[in-house]
């Protein structure tokens, strides 16, 4: 299976795309392979059917330049960082052998965000000990440097923010692939904040805002729960 440069994690599909879009179009255009784990089918969604979430989230990943995009199949709204499913998600982390893993950050709205948080920080933990399901037939491969985003606001200040002007417009064509989820006039489903034209709205106010603090037309935050390690002052290369 395709390996990946950096892997984004989402709760949901199309998460990913919400916090990282922008993100993941630039590092696609500088070169790297990136890959997006779901890891629920996003089956309780107001919205849309499972396999019409699943048709958008691969026409989004075929905007994007996302070289493979898998889900873990865990039961959407019971994500939670269990011994059961850390053995879901420790295979596909070890199958991606991503150098850099960009995951939830703890403290969003919505409780598998949450949950995801968790699962995913141990999950990489796990997927790097040799006796962690030694039978399985995938090496031992753990994440060494990660990242965290979150999907509906930020509470707290992020300590970085990537320059993603160039590529908002994909990110939005990106988004714009799910039909079923966001504001489509055309589409008769359950009505949702998600669906409406203010959210829609909200994700380029969002990122102008972030683009604003670092004096660029769009950003995307980056959160870190430990120290970044540099060699020059500034730098922006955090991929070697």
């Amino acid at each position: 299976m395709t390996a990946v440069d950096i892997l984004v994690v989402g709760a949901h599909p199309d998460d990913a795309e919400v916090g990282m879009g922008g993100l993941i179009h630039k590092m696609v255009q500088d070169g790297y392979a990136v890959g997006i784990l779901d890891l629920t089918e996003g089956e309780l969604a107001s919205r849309g059917s499972p396999k019409e979430r699943a048709e958008e989230a691969q026409a989004s990943a075929k905007v994007l330049g996302v070289v493979r995009r898998e889900t873990a199949k865990i039961k959407d709204g019971r994500v939670a960082n269990t011994w059961e499913q850390q053995r879901k998600v420790v295979p596909l982390l070890r199958s991606f052998k991503p150098k850099i893993l960009i995951a939830p950050m703890s403290n969003d709205r919505h409780p598998d965000h949450e949950a995801a948080h968790e699962l995913v920080r141990d999950a990489n933990y796990m997927a790097g000990l040799a006796q962690m399901d030694p039978d399985a037939q995938r090496e031992p491969h753990r994440a060494m440097r990660r990242f965290f985003y979150r999907v509906y606001g930020d509470p707290t200040p992020p300590q970085l923010i990537m320059d993603i002007s160039d590529h908002m417009d994909a990110k939005l064509e990106a988004l714009g692939q799910y039909k079923s989820q966001f504001f489509n006039p055309e589409y008769e489903g359950f009505p949702t904040y998600v669906s409406s034209p203010e959210f829609w709205g909200f994700v380029r106010t969002r990122a102008a805002y972030w683009g604003h603090r670092i004096g660029v037309a769009y950003g995307e935050p980056l959160y870190m729960t430990h120290p970044l390690g540099i060699d020059k002052l500034p730098t922006l290369e955090m991929i070697g």
